[in-house]
């Protein structure tokens, strides 16, 4: 039995373990060979944990006397490599080693103070800054629906381990799209929360602001909903933690769904699928217009690039150690950071701070922003982006014109997958929401799921049996 145990969802796996019919034991057990199977070929694991076993045993223990942590307790999960893990060394995937982590981030320990095993830690591009998942420590890691192809980034590690069956969850970031190209591109559910709702301390320095949030990859939005329920919440030592959520507003919903960004091109098979997914939309009781974004991204988005290279510039000022580890492309993005000029980062502050204003202006307005996740396939495994989309060149974020300005936003956004492609490589549609309304969101995309199951689909390994 316990072979099949990776074909469930967290929330089955538990209600499993509630009933006596399977133990955290074997969901490990499951998790673990799952990974054995694949790992060879998909190179997601960064590090396996060491106390894995003693986890799932502690957690058969609980339920056995009826006193379990959660309703997830002794689910297997995986966390990206950078979030900082209690036991494990936790590093931006730059080449050398770092000791075990002497507590849990935030995020991560609430999500194991609920009971969650981890089984491994993920690959992912060094500092987390690609929309591929590579890097000179860990090397190359595959899209399990074609190994040829990356499964983006930049938690691509834990969205292949999931869409492979190592585990029903992965622990990742999202900092530009993070989560949710991933997402899309592996077939999963990716939830980027509203900025402070899955408040972050403890961990490692991002280079990119107060952009990045702490999520979890799924292959159900029930899965979604239940891990961001863990791992949300106010913390007094977070300001951002302290808002009040958003009500659902009591009329019918109302959307625009924004196929392009300015003249950026898109992969027609993504924008065919995506046009399909709007008449479930509009069947679950969305009013859905159609037009461009409300507001301007473009002045940002000129700026994008030097957001990383600063903040990567801080993070070796304050580490030389770090930075003389750091693999040389990145060393070369630090040094041009460096040369930046103050009233340089003034203007970025202010280009995020005209964004979010206006951004709330129309969500006060309009309920929802619907876009493609991505604006390309997934490409070359070995590739840091696609040069082309539609024939058409583009630069290093050609591919992720819909995801970034969300983080600068500061608001939720959430991928799920769509009507594959011909070739049965996944596609995703991406929902944006006013900020505090992510459990919007999630009834949306449970409302599209009913209509549209994704959740066994299931990518198979060549010579695998399919069940």
């Amino acid at each position: 039995m316990s072979t099949e145990l990776w074909r469930l969802s967290a929330i089955e796996l538990g209600r499993m373990f509630a009933a006596g019919r399977a133990s955290p034991v074997d969901a490990l057990e499951a998790a673990s060979a799952r990974a054995a199977l694949w790992e060879p070929h998909l190179n997601a694991i960064a590090r396996g944990n060491p106390r894995a076993r003693g986890e799932a045993e502690a957690s058969a223990a609980r339920w056995r006397a009826g006193t379990p942590l959660s309703a997830l307790d002794g689910v297997p999960m995986t966390v990206k490599e950078f979030l900082v893990t209690e036991g494990l060394p936790s590093t931006y995937a730059e080449p050398g080693e770092a000791p075990p982590s002497a507590q849990d981030e935030l995020p991560v320990a609430r999500a194991r103070r609920a009971g969650l095993v981890t089984l491994a830690k993920t690959t992912m591009p060094e500092f987390a800054v690609q929309g591929y998942t590579a890097s000179a420590r860990f090397g190359v890691t595959r899209n399990p629906w074609n190994l040829a192809f990356t499964p983006g980034g930049s938690t691509g590690g834990g969205a292949a381990a999931t869409a492979a069956g190592y585990a029903p969850v992965a622990l990742g970031t999202d900092g530009g799209g993070s989560l949710r190209r991933p997402a899309a591109h592996a077939g999963l559910v990716g939830l980027k929360s509203s900025l402070g709702r899955v408040p972050r301390l403890g961990g490692l320095p991002s280079p990119l602001l107060d952009f990045e949030v702490a999520g979890a990859l799924t292959r159900t939005v029930a899965d979604s909903r239940a891990m961001l329920h863990l791992m949300q919440g106010a913390d007094p030592r977070v300001l951002w933690s302290t808002f009040a959520l958003a009500p659902r507003p009591d009329r019918r919903l109302r959307a625009r769904y924004v196929e392009r960004i300015g003249d950026a091109p898109l992969d027609p098979v993504i924008a065919a699928s995506c046009r399909r997914a709007l008449s479930d939309l509009e069947a679950s009781g969305v009013a859905v217009e159609e037009g461009g974004l409300p507001f301007d991204i473009a002045r940002l988005n000129a700026l994008w690039p030097e957001i990383g290279k600063i903040g990567l510039a801080r993070l070796f000022a304050a580490d030389p150690d770090l930075a003389a580890r750091a693999s040389e492309p990145y060393r070369a993005m630090a040094r041009e950071g460096a040369r930046a000029p103050a009233l340089l980062l003034a203007e970025i502050l202010e280009r995020v701070q005209a964004l979010r204003n206006a951004a709330s202006a129309t969500f006060a307005e309009l309920d929802l922003i619907v876009t493609p996740s991505a604006a390309a396939m997934p490409w070359a495994a070995d590739a840091v982006y696609p040069e082309t989309i539609d024939g058409q060149a583009v630069g290093p974020r050609g591919h992720a014109v819909y995801s970034g300005w969300v983080n600068a936003a500061g608001l939720p956004a959430l991928s799920l997958p769509v009507d594959p492609a011909p070739d049965g490589m996944p596609i995703g549609l991406h929902l944006v929401a006013g900020f505090g309304r992510d459990d919007l969101l999630l009834d949306l995309a449970e409302a599209l799921e009913t209509r549209r199951p994704f959740a066994d689909r299931r990518p198979v390994l060549p010579g695998e049996a399919v069940r």
